[in-house]
């Protein structure tokens, strides 16, 4: 069984990559995990699709197909999704076989921030966005982790144990859920 992970942040040394490696290395036995590269994916248009897919969103859009679940860790720009991330799940959504990647599979979402917030707006947003493609997007408790420069150490460990068990019980519940 294999999940997609995707990170919603590009940044080397980003905290949601470091949230999202965590929750990879907590995943159940047998569940293997594959993390998406979508930094070469273009912007969405209508004009390019219609050319032929690109070969980023081509690549992006197999390993999708092939997925049995996804886990996605989002940060949170301006109470929202990172434009990249919304840019790579439109591309996705795209049928030109008549399918698209997330209809009936589950979703994990977690998302960490350097502030208060804990990506609440930005889960919220993409909770609707899946919800429209027919995703099974796990139900809530999630995974919101504030102030999250302070619960991770230079190698990228979770630092903080409250955090810990909440990754480990997402990265439990997609297991379930793929299996």
């Amino acid at each position: 069984m294999r999940v997609l992970a995707i990170c919603g942040s590009l940044r080397a040394g980003s905290l949601n990559r470091k949230l999202l490696d965590a929750a990879i290395a907590m995943l159940p036995a047998g569940l293997e995990a594959e993390v998406a590269e979508w930094r070469d994916v273009p912007v969405y248009d209508e004009d390019l699709e219609a050319q032929g897919m690109p070969a980023p969103v081509a690549a992006l859009r197999a390993r999708a197909m092939a997925a049995q679940g996804f886990l996605i860790a989002t940060p949170e720009y301006n109470w929202s999704i990172p434009g990249g991330l919304k840019n790579a799940i439109d591309w996705l959504s795209r049928k030109p076989d008549g399918t698209q990647p997330f209809a009936g599979k589950p979703v994990a979402l977690m998302g960490a921030t350097p502030g208060p917030g804990g990506t609440t707006h930005a889960q919220s947003h993409l909770r609707q966005v899946l919800y429209l493609l027919g995703a099974q997007v796990l139900p809530p408790p999630g995974v919101f982790v504030q102030q999250a420069a302070s619960r991770f150490d230079d190698a990228g460990a979770i630092t903080d144990e409250a955090t810990r068990k909440a990754v480990a019980a997402l990265a439990a519940a997609i297991g379930k859920a793929v299996a």
